[in-house]
């Protein structure tokens, strides 16, 4: 699998782009603003969009996604794969004809281009030869984390969260698990605001991957703009063993 990275920011400014991740040509994890930045090829041959949670950072390019797709005349639909609250949301207030079209009502309500699966946690999405697997995270709104895996390895995007119980028994199961990807917004001075709002500080995050029995490598997301270098500098401070790096837009992982 080959995983390109379109946005990991936490907010936009200063060439910051939200969360995106490109899974081989066809697939989509979250679809914050990051993918404005794909050509037109490239977002024609998406399929398969698989949305953590519904908050704007993580579904702001889906409504334009929808819209570039269209096709009256689609062989292959474009299908968003969510928890049942998750597309409820993004139904109710993006897709209601006031904020942008239903798409899920075109070209006809019969036989839609855009169409809702709910995805629950413990299922598990098999898409050619990768399987995606849902666990639930601790967040603000219900919230998925994934674990996509083919012959080659796995690989796991934990979504937006903070400390929680599921996770990582999770990827302890996963015991060929390449790659790590695990959001820690807040640096540890802010911890209050990480805790109100469901997300990971260095101390908080370090914590939990003592839990952690694989060494993957560990690619930090989510960052709030501006403080990347400080929150980076914490964890690895707090966790010099381990194999940390700093997501960036353009990042491409294989697995």
């Amino acid at each position: 699998m080959r995983i390109r990275v379109l946005g990991c920011s936490g907010g936009i400014g200063a060439g910051a782009q939200t969360t995106a991740m490109l899974v081989d040509n066809d697939v989509l994890i979250d679809a914050g603003t990051g993918i404005g930045d794909l050509d037109l090829a490239d977002l024609d041959s998406i399929r398969h969009v698989f949305l953590t949670h519904a908050h704007l950072d993580h579904v702001a390019g889906l409504p334009m996604l929808a819209d570039r797709v269209f096709d009256e005349n689609f062989k292959t639909p474009l299908t968003v794969y969510a928890r049942e609250e998750t597309l409820r949301a993004v139904q109710d207030h993006l897709f209601n004809g006031v904020i942008w079209p239903d798409f899920t009502k075109l070209p006809s309500p019969e036989n839609p281009m855009l169409r809702w699966h709910v995805t629950s946690p413990g299922d598990t999405i098999t898409i050619g030869n990768r399987d995606f697997y849902a666990v639930d995270v601790a967040h603000t709104v219900p919230s998925l984390g994934f674990t996509v895996q083919n012959s080659g390895g796995a690989f796991a995007v934990s979504g937006d969260t903070r400390t929680n119980e599921t996770l990582w028994p999770v990827l302890n199961a996963c015991s060929d698990l390449r790659v790590l990807v695990i959001e820690v917004s807040f640096p540890d001075e802010m911890a209050a605001l990480a805790s109100n709002s469901g997300h990971y500080t260095p101390k908080s995050l370090t914590e939990d991957l003592k839990r952690l029995n694989h060494e993957p490598e560990i690619w930090l997301t989510g960052m709030k703009p501006g403080e990347e270098d400080r929150i980076f500098e914490q964890v690895v401070k707090a966790a010099p063993e381990k194999n940390i790096r700093m997501l960036s837009r353009g990042t491409v992982l294989t697995v």
